[in-house]
């Protein structure tokens, strides 16, 4: 059985939720990645993506130098032990439709890595294709409107 932790990718950073989303779009460009954690310390407290701060913050008029990553990032964040089967982890991606999931240590809690389809797509060969399907299917609001 192969986990988490022989495909996740490692050193992966994150942001603080303070931070203000120019920055947080700053860093994502300079990694050339469409989403950072948000960690308050060193508990991860949320995901911040590009189509947060495309959609969330330039949509509502938010200065991108004044906001911060608090104002637009998703809290109900999905995320999963270094220790957890990539086929478990793959089934929790395709329940909750998401692409990349934080990873955490399992005895300190603490972000150690992030898995994404592409480690998935390149690093294990198990389903990746029902995976991506089931991600794919149209996802409903995740707030009022």
């Amino acid at each position: 059985m192969q986990i988490i932790s022989d495909i996740m990718t490692r050193d992966v950073r994150s942001v603080s939720p303070t931070e203000t989303i120019m920055r947080a779009a700053q860093i994502m460009d300079e990694l050339n990645v469409g989403s950072l954690p948000v960690c308050d310390g060193s508990k991860l407290i949320g995901m911040v993506t590009d189509r947060d701060i495309t959609i969330r913050a330039t949509a509502a008029g938010m200065a991108p130098d004044q906001a911060s990553v608090q104002d637009v990032m998703s809290q109900q964040v999905r995320w999963c032990f270094d220790n957890q089967s990539v086929d478990e982890v793959m089934d929790q991606m395709s329940d909750s439709q998401v692409r990349r999931v934080p990873v955490l240590d399992h005895d300190s809690h603490q972000l150690i890595g992030i898995v994404s389809l592409g480690d998935l797509a390149t690093k294990h060969s198990a389903q990746v294709d029902r995976t991506l399907e089931n991600i794919s299917d149209p996802s409903q609001p995740d707030r009022p409107h």
